[in-house]
């Protein structure tokens, strides 16, 4: 066990849960989650705050990695007791998600910022109050055409060449999270935003 160390950060990977979704542009976050847990050597096996977890160390920091349970837009419902439990403010609370501004391959890193339509964000920000939350958005590419429905498109699953490039964004997302956590969300985007 980890002594006395407090919980300094959650980590959030966001996705629906359940088989159908597993490999969905919407479930980024959660393949991000099961990299960085794989690599840590943890599981998110225990159900807590409505969402699987696990806690492991991170860049030196006691982390409370979480997958929400809850369904995508109800995320929030996950994240604002796991932080009211551990006492942790937003600015240590980083969010990895979907986001179909950016094309496939791409992550951005932001220190804050609106929801930009994300039912994700919306929720969490909804719950805290606050959008003052760090996060890593990877790209999976906009709707084709402006007739399709943005919820179609995002519970698809990518092209073999677009999925290429969307695991190829995970890793680069899965080192961001150690960057964030150990020397900010400024060095981080100075360092994958522009991959």
């Amino acid at each position: 066990m980890f002594g006395r160390q407090p919980v300094a950060w959650l980590v959030v990977g966001l996705g629906n849960p359940g088989r159908e979704y597993d490999r969905t542009r919407h479930n980024i976050g959660f393949r991000v989650m099961d990299a960085l847990t794989e690599k840590l050597g943890v599981k998110l096996t225990r159900l807590r705050f409505r969402a699987l977890t696990a806690t492991a160390t991170v860049a030196g920091k006691k982390a409370l990695l979480m997958k929400p349970q809850t369904f995508m837009n109800a995320s929030g419902l996950s994240v604002q007791p796991a932080a009211a439990y551990y006492k942790i403010p937003p600015e240590r609370i980083l969010v990895i998600f979907d986001d179909v501004s950016l094309p496939p391959g791409k992550i951005r890193i932001r220190a804050e910022g609106s929801a930009g339509g994300h039912n994700g964000l919306k929720s969490i920000i909804s719950a805290l109050g606050s959008q003052d939350f760090p996060r890593i958005k990877v790209g999976v590419g906009d709707k084709p055409h402006p007739d399709c429905e943005l919820a179609d498109w995002v519970l698809s699953k990518p092209s073999a060449q677009e999925e290429k490039a969307i695991s190829a964004a995970r890793d680069h997302a899965l080192e961001a999270v150690e960057v964030v956590l150990r020397d900010g969300c400024e060095k981080a985007a100075a360092q994958f935003n522009g991959l």
